[in-house]
């Protein structure tokens, strides 16, 4: 088949690409305003920029009138979706499920620990030279709830298995029964959050989950809980947590704020209780070898006409 296919990374760091399509290398450059590598029109599958702001990522979606599949490099394919009136119909949109897993749970699993034990204070007395001991919770024995319980949901409570937490609750969009037991409906949110002691976000953003975590979610959470968020940043109301950070109350470790990034003396800084991370689930060692997979095997399956894995949607299909 002729068609040209735009990669993020250069094909020839890509082994075992099909043979077929023209590979063209366009990742946005470092400013977003890199030259396209083709014609637009001629492309065929757009694999979209990672860790680029948002104009560059939809920069083409306008031109790409032959455009039949769209390839994210990340779980969220949210970026896109507020664009899809700029898309062709017919046009599948797939994600990066398979490509995050590892990374992101990883980070969720340091970053509640990191809260709980109290290794933010620790860092702070080291630079100022002080030994300062005290007593800090552990994540055994507690409860935890994962609010989005989908590919990366899973990877976070395997990792959460080791280290003898008492209870796993566990949220999607629709309930369903797994090897690891019952996954609630997000409608049973309101009835679950008084029991964690750990509420940890990894949830797509969507209309449903948009503010999804505010004034009331937080008021449900139990004196003294940890709210960590892996997922995006809309999903929570920061005006709710602040209010709530401020006061004591809760404390929270977040890989993703709103908005983002987070400006130069905004409160979320400056809050009590808060750890933040500079949404860094995805880019770590994990992600290229990954990522490169994922491309080969839905470039071959594309080429062979095969069906495509992680189809979200499909533009101009059911109103899209």
């Amino acid at each position: 088949m002729s068609a040209d296919v735009w990669l993020p990374i250069p094909p020839e760091e890509i082994k075992g690409l099909p043979d077929g399509p023209r590979y063209l290398f366009w990742d946005g450059g470092e400013d977003g305003d890199q030259p396209f590598p083709g014609d637009p029109a001629d492309c065929a599958v757009y694999v979209v920029p990672y860790m680029k702001r948002w104009p560059v990522k939809v920069r083409p979606l306008e031109r790409l009138t032959g455009v039949q599949v769209i390839q994210t490099l990340t779980a969220g394919v949210d970026d896109i979706t507020a664009r899809l009136s700029s898309i062709v119909p017919g046009v599948q949109l797939c994600n990066a499920r398979g490509v995050h897993e590892a990374s992101t749970a990883e980070l969720a699993l340091t970053l509640t620990l990191a809260a709980l034990r109290g290794i933010p204070g620790f860092v702070r007395a080291q630079q100022e030279g002080r030994w300062e001991s005290g007593f800090h919770p552990s994540l055994a024995d507690k409860n935890v709830l994962i609010v989005g319980y989908g590919s990366i949901g899973a990877a976070i409570e395997d990792r959460l298995v080791p280290f003898e937490v008492a209870r796993v609750a566990r949220l999607a969009r629709s309930p369903r029964t797994t090897a690891r037991g019952l996954v609630h409906p997000i409608t049973d949110v309101l009835s679950l959050l008084p029991d964690a002691d750990v509420v940890i976000l990894s949830t797509p953003l969507t209309e449903v989950t948009r503010g999804l975590v505010d004034a009331r979610f937080l008021a449900r959470m139990k004196d003294g809980a940890l709210l960590v968020n892996v997922a995006r940043g809309p999903v929570v109301d920061t005006e709710a947590l602040l209010a709530e950070l401020e006061s004591g109350r809760l404390t929270a470790a977040l890989d993703v704020t709103d908005p983002e990034p987070l400006p130069p003396g905004h409160p979320l800084w400056r809050a009590p209780g808060v750890l933040i991370s500079p949404h860094v689930g995805g880019p770590s060692s994990a992600f290229l070898p990954r990522a490169k997979r994922l491309l080969v095997d839905q470039l071959t399956r594309f080429v062979n006409r095969e069906p495509l894995r992680n189809v979200i949607l499909t533009t101009g299909a059911n109103g899209q």
